[in-house]
């Protein structure tokens, strides 16, 4: 399956990124391959296959998972929250600005 170079740059677009010629190329032709792979994923006849809900290891169902426990339910205040916080205020975690649009 083809994945164009005008799909690649709408891509790094949405995702903010800078890619030379040679770099969309490449994606192309990589999301190509990706794209191909799933198709003959898709083609195989899974109709016999067992659903799995661990691949790990071969265990009981519940081997993995902890018991259920009631807790005391504690809240987080504010205060609590904000002081390890490098910059805050306004009871607000402050960030630097990371788009430039």
């Amino acid at each position: 399956m083809q994945f164009s170079k005008e799909e690649v740059r709408k891509v790094a677009k949405l995702a903010n990124l800078d890619l030379t010629e040679a770099e969309v190329e490449r994606m192309a032709h990589d999301m190509g391959e990706v794209l191909t792979h799933m198709e003959q994923l898709s083609s195989l006849d899974t109709s016999a296959v067992e659903p799995m809900t661990q691949v790990l290891f071969a265990a009981p169902a519940t081997a993995s998972l902890r018991e259920d426990a009631v807790r005391e339910k504690t809240l987080l205040g504010t205060e609590d929250a904000l002081r390890n916080s490098a910059l805050s205020g306004a009871g607000h975690f402050k960030v630097p600005r990371v788009i430039e649009r």
